[in-house]
């Protein structure tokens, strides 16, 4: 059997001009690099939902919320902004690889800088955000000098990469500005909004105004899926945490059982349904719906990573370290849960255009196993078992999706 040599040019990494991937490319699939990139998202995200669950254990909601809200929004931003750059331009030379170096180190110094932000915002006074502002603005720095790159080397699209060159380095004004400016904690996440909105509106105009870039569906759709799955990573973190918990208080027992059968459980749930979204096929067809399905996903991305954290508090509560409730407790997975789940419907619903009437049974299951589950704390059941019950929530999908969702699907596809 004859094999024909390799391609030189695919053997070493020397400068590739950046004219823009082809979108219709076949087998195009995330790179070894992209993998390595999302590694150091995975010490983001745990600093993260660690620093969550300390301020909920502690009782301190609002704190905790505003926090996690603001580390959520620049961690899945960060992400977000490499993948649909790569998608359309990735070059894989040197020059790409380097610049990819600089946005790790930038996601690791953002990381290092969280607990610093809940700190403050939990203290109040100056909010000290001057760590994870310098990680972000390393990270998107590097990627203004990428859309630069990709603006002269490719002509046809240049409008578009300068408009998302000129948004990104503006709105890194702003975030030096608000670094170095000594405001209180109130006015200064008010700042970081408004910030967050101008960042947001970057692909928009370049996307929709200017012509756009040629960002591969199959991809993007992989690399998100890629990215709940790092997501997912904290609730097998926090299973662990709780399993260990309830070992060093009771042994390995039936609590311990459940608590390992329950978080394992629910994580691998919330992956199964992430899955039933056609969102490739869709996307390769429906290239406007990328919006609103992609600013979707830091939600549902933000309430995975959450989960993951409640089961930290729920390891806390088991512990009896924690000064909340047992009911407050279960509902720091609970909600996060019922956010995610509400949103792979929604975004089911508006990749293929209409909602389906099935789903209505699939929610309504799904709510009555989490008010199951909540009335079960309130009744006094013991944690291990409120979240063994809670773990069934997903479930409903998952089993109404393998036994008839499928067939809807692959007729709405067929109509699409």
């Amino acid at each position: 059997m004859t094999h024909s040599p390799p391609d030189p040019s695919a053997l070493h990494h020397h400068r590739r001009r950046m004219t823009g991937r082809d979108r219709h490319e076949s087998h195009r699939t995330a790179t070894p690099l992209e993998l390595l990139f999302d590694l150091t998202f995975v010490i983001a995200f745990g600093l993260g939902a660690s620093q969550f669950a300390h301020a909920v254990a502690e009782g301190h909601w609002v704190s905790g919320l505003l926090g996690f809200i603001f580390a959520g929004f620049g961690i899945c931003w960060a992400w977000i902004n490499f993948s649909w750059f790569a998608s359309a331009y990735d070059t894989d030379d040197w020059v790409f690889r380097l610049a990819t170096m600089v946005q790790m180190l930038g996601v690791l110094v953002l990381a290092i800088g969280l607990p610093d932000v809940f700190t403050s915002i939990e203290k109040g006074g100056r909010f000290h955000n001057e760590v994870v502002v310098l990680g972000y603005v390393i990270m998107r720095v590097a990627l203004v000098f990428q859309w630069l790159r990709a603006a002269k080397q490719d002509p046809a699209r240049r409008r578009a990469c300068l408009t998302y060159a000129t948004v990104v380095a503006l709105a890194q004004v702003g975030w030096v500005a608000l670094m170095l400016a000594p405001l209180h904690v109130t006015p200064a996440l008010a700042t970081g909004a408004l910030l967050m909105v101008v960042e947001m509106l970057g692909p928009w105009l370049a996307e929709r105004k200017d012509g756009g870039t040629p960002w591969h569906a199959h991809h993007i759709a992989e690399r998100y899926g890629l990215f709940a799955i790092i997501a997912l990573g904290e609730g097998v973190v926090g299973t662990v945490a709780a399993l260990s918990a309830v070992i060093e208080h009771r042994g390995w027992s039936l609590d311990a059982a459940l608590v390992g059968l329950a978080g394992v459980g629910l994580t691998f749930g919330m992956w199964w349904i992430y899955y039933m979204l056609p969102s490739a096929p869709v996307l390769h067809v429906h290239r406007e719906k990328a919006f609103v399905w992609g600013y979707t996903q830091i939600v549902l991305i933000t309430a995975i990573v959450a989960t993951g954290a409640g089961l930290h508090v729920a390891a806390t509560f088991i512990e009896q370290q924690a000064r909340i409730s047992a009911l407050a407790t279960l509902l720091t997975v609970a909600v996060p849960v019922a956010i995610y789940i509400a949103l792979v419907y929604w975004l089911y619903a508006h990749l293929v255009g209409r909602f389906d009437p099935f789903h209505r049974w699939l929610l309504g299951g799904t709510a009555a196993v989490l008010v199951g589950a909540i009335a079960a704390a309130v009744s006094g059941l013991s944690m291990p078992l409120c979240l063994m019950l809670l773990t069934l929530a997903p479930v409903v999908t998952v089993v109404g999706y393998e036994l008839h969702g499928y067939r809807h699907q692959a007729e709405s596809l067929r109509e699409g």
